[in-house]
Parts: C-alpha cells; structure tokens; sequence
C-alpha cells in the first residue's frame, strides 16, 4: 500500500491541506491578537511613527516612480487601442480609473511588500534566532504588541497615502504622454472630471489599506515563527514576500468582485 503511487499522492496533498490549515490557523491568531492589543493601551506611539517613516516615507521615491512609469506605459496602450475607434476623448476617463481602481493600489502594495514586506520578515527572523523575542517575553514585554502591533498600524496607515500619491503621479504621467501624442489637454482632465466618480477613488484606498495590512501581517507572521537559524532568515523572508503577494492578487479579486 504505500508504494502504491495513488496512496502516495493523495498523501501528499493531506500533508499540503493540513500544513495550509495549520499556518493559517496561527496566522489568523497573530493577527487577531496585535489588532486586539493596537487598542489596548499602552499605545507605543513612538514604535508606530517610526515604522510609518520605513513604510511610507522611505517607499515613497519608489512609488512615485512606478506610479508615473505605469500611468504613462498604460496610456500609450490606451491611445493605441482607441485611436482605432476614434475615441481618443476616453483615454483620460480610462487612465484614471484604471489607476485609482487597480493599478495603484495592487502596484502599489507589490512595491511596497518587496521593500518593506521582506525587511519586516527578515529583521522579526534575525530577532527570533538570535532569541531576542524570547528576551522580552522573559523580560515581561509583550513581543507581539512590541513588534508586530505597530508594523501592521503603520502599513494600514500609510499604504492609502502612498496609493493616492502614485494615482495622482499615475495621471499625472499619462496626462503627459496624452499631450505629447497630439490628445486636447482640456479634454483629458475635463471627461475625467465628468466620468471618474469619487467612489472609485475611495474604493482603492480601502483596498490600499487592506494590502498593508496583508503585507505587514504576512511578513510580521513569517518572521515571528521563524526556525532553522540562518538558512531559516533566507527562507521566511522568501516565503513572505511570495506569500503576501499571492495574498493580495487573490484579495484584490474578490474585494473587486465585491466594490464594483
């Protein structure tokens, strides 16, 4: 029976179901809990701004250039297609909708998980093999309100405000590429003004903060439950982005199936 290759695969896939279930399991704790503790005091206001300043302040030169790279990429696939249609006065609406709906929160929070994700994965890794979590559980410090609470504020916080600055640069970029290939300037910023409605404007952002928190949750869980040393830093930092990744495109389906 157990060289039989049916009973093999079915095997695998039990241990597969039963390791998702369980990750899920102490992640959906851990996340739980540091929301549980954000409103119980005390409030470490200082640990929050100074994880608001690594997520957004230093992700922001980042973000402003992939805004105004995928606004200008997008338009000119944009005046591709509807110069066939003679449409061209449709280009300005379309930017900005695919930007405040899509593009700049999913690109958004890709970028920022990459930067910011892993760096929350591998520095929570660094601390759990060197058993410094441990240290502050013997010092009657709360690691999870410590730690993982005010990273998963900061994300929620600042991932909205760096989305609406890469919308605004998104149309910004596009506003620039649609003018340089010959489209009326009024008439871009005035059918976005007629067509683009404010909810889609606050949609993405709700998205955006969902993101942060997917980001921030994922990277603070994989570091925290971090084993194996060093070669254990390496994996839970790949394992985080590459989680957190798949977390929010699949997110984004479904609160996208539900908003619009």
């Amino acid at each position: 029976m157990s060289s039989n290759p049916v009973t093999k695969l079915v095997a695998f896939c039990g241990r597969i179901v039963l390791s998702s279930v369980f990750h899920l399991g102490h992640y959906s704790l851990l996340s739980i809990r540091a929301l549980v503790l954000a409103i119980l005091p005390p409030w470490r206001i200082r640990s929050i701004f100074r994880q608001m300043e690594l997520v957004g302040v230093n992700s922001l030169f980042v973000v402003i250039l992939t805004g105004l790279f995928t606004g200008a990429v997008f338009t000119l696939q944009v005046i591709y297609g509807f110069r066939r249609f003679s449409a061209e006065s449709m280009v300005g609406p379309t930017v900005a909708t695919a930007m405040t709906r899509e593009l700049g929160p999913v690109l958004t929070a890709l970028m920022v998980t990459g930067r910011v994700g892993s760096a929350m994965a591998a520095e929570l890794s660094a601390m759990k093999v060197t058993e410094q979590i441990d240290a502050l559980n013997v010092m009657g410090a709360d690691p999870v309100k410590y730690l993982i609470t005010p990273r998963i504020l900061a994300a929620i916080v600042m991932l909205p405000l760096l989305t609406a600055v890469a919308d605004a640069v998104g149309v910004i970029g596009g506003y620039l590429v649609a003018i340089g290939k010959g489209l009326d300037p009024g008439q871009f910023a005035s059918r976005i003004q007629d067509i683009v409605v404010i909810g889609d404007v606050y949609n993405g952002l709700i998205k955006a903060a969902v993101f942060g928190f997917i980001l921030a949750s994922v990277g603070c869980y994989m570091g925290f439950y971090t084993k194996g040393g060093a070669e254990g830093v390496g994996h839970s930092t790949t394992h985080a982005v590459v989680c957190a990744y798949v977390a929010i495109l699949v997110g984004d389906f479904v609160m996208t199936a539900m908003m619009f």
